[in-house]
């Protein structure tokens, strides 16, 4: 059926997003930046590299299956169906959400991005405390944390992430998302390449490996964050580390920010495509 007045408004500032994210340009520092990190990490026995990024992509893969299975994600899947009752009472499973007009589904989307932004910022307040326990724990806390929001994205616009399919896809939209700036256009440019050409497949029949040496700039900055903490967490005000704590929360908040806000773009883009066979531009 043809898109509203009202869908294609939000179509179009997702393709007005898309430019901005197709013309960024990298500047002399992040190229120099990816040159150095690229040699460093080229000295590397390729045997290495391929069991190192192999390693990364098992832990992501059993992380987002935990998730998944998990009580807490379970309960959360249950309220995205019982806040899209409130505008059509004969929901009762993720695909009859796709039923829902744009509006409602951007509305429970937000709380959901809402909520694991604050999850994000608290985390950060945490590690931004200098303990050696929750500076260690960043990392693992804020992969959950992301991996979730982006399954539970999914799940309000009405994909269901427990097919192979729409598993490594929410795993590949992470990715995408998490990904330097100057790196991504190439990442949404794949999400869109398989949406095109998805149909009705329930198995993954594309690229299963999943990081490569273009992401690993995010746990870089990750740990260079706690480094950062590590130094100023003596500087306390009142006996509150202030600078330390605004820097690990803000760090953090940005980056499920960014997380979030591809997501669900992408997950937009589909629920559109399943409307309308629309064009690309």
């Amino acid at each position: 059926m043809p898109l509203s007045e009202r869908e294609s408004k939000v179509l179009n500032e997702i393709r007005d997003w898309e430019k901005n994210l197709v013309s960024y340009e990298a500047n002399d520092f992040q190229l120099t930046y990816e040159k150095y990190l690229d040699r460093s990490f080229a000295l590397l026995p390729e045997k290495i590299q391929k069991q190192f990024f192999s390693l990364i992509d098992s832990w992501l893969f059993h992380l987002h299956g935990i998730i998944q299975g998990s009580q807490l994600q379970m309960d959360a899947k249950e309220r995205i169906l019982t806040a899209g009752r409130i505008f059509k009472k004969d929901i009762e499973k993720i695909d009859d959400l796709k039923h829902l007009g744009i509006d409602q589904l951007q509305y429970i989307a937000q709380q959901q991005i809402a909520r694991h932004r604050f999850y994000s910022f608290a985390q950060g307040g945490l590690a931004g405390t200098g303990s050696t326990l929750l500076l260690g724990s960043d990392i693992p806390a804020m992969a959950v944390i992301n991996l979730r929001v982006v399954q539970l994205i999914a799940m309000t616009y009405g994909f269901e992430v427990n097919s192979p399919f729409e598993m490594m896809t929410s795993l590949k939209v992470f990715h995408t998302a998490t990904l330097p700036p100057r790196i991504q256009k190439e990442g949404w440019a794949s999400l869109k390449n398989e949406m095109d050409g998805e149909g009705d497949h329930y198995f993954y029949e594309g690229k299963e490996e999943i990081t490569d040496i273009t992401w690993l700039e995010q746990p870089i900055q990750q740990i260079l964050k706690a480094m950062v903490i590590i130094l100023f967490r003596k500087r306390v005000i009142q006996g509150i580390p202030l600078v330390s704590l605004a820097i690990g929360a803000g760090a953090n908040y940005q980056l499920t920010r960014k997380v979030t806000e591809l997501a669900n773009k992408y997950y937009q883009l589909r629920y559109f495509k399943e409307k309308e066979d629309f064009i690309n531009e």
